[in-house]
């Protein structure tokens, strides 16, 4: 085997890897029960597939100006996937989409309660 056939069979593993994990994220996404598995479904094996369908486009075209770029949507998307969840599943706690008592620990209610409060008594003064 030549080193341009190793190549395109780790490219074709990677997008049959990349497949398989955004596959699992569109089933997570209609099958789990309410919005923080959903989050989850969507955040986490979904950057993962793409990770593995960057990684199989880079090893398939070989060229360097591709790969750079595969790189930097990954890391883009490393970084703004967890911050994006993070701020939809805070909207779905302030809206009451998430149900708080089946929570392990709910620290972030508590946060609110005394952002509540402070907003009462018209203090704008950050907390300490």
């Amino acid at each position: 085997m030549s080193v341009d056939q190793i190549l395109e069979v780790a490219a074709t593993a990677s997008f049959v890897a990349g497949t398989f994990f955004i596959f699992a994220a569109a089933v997570g996404l209609s099958r789990f029960p309410d919005l923080l598995s959903r989050l989850h479904a969507a955040a986490k094996p979904q950057v993962v597939g793409l990770m593995f369908m960057l990684l199989g486009l880079a090893l398939s075209v070989r060229d360097p100006i591709v790969t750079w770029t595969c790189v930097l949507v990954l890391l883009f998307q490393l970084i703004t996937a967890p911050i994006s969840a993070h701020f939809a599943a805070r909207a779905g706690y302030r809206t009451g989409l998430v149900d708080s008592h089946t929570l392990y620990t709910d620290e972030y209610r508590r946060d609110l309660v005394k952002a509540l409060r402070r907003e009462r008594r018209g203090s704008s003064s950050p907390p300490r």
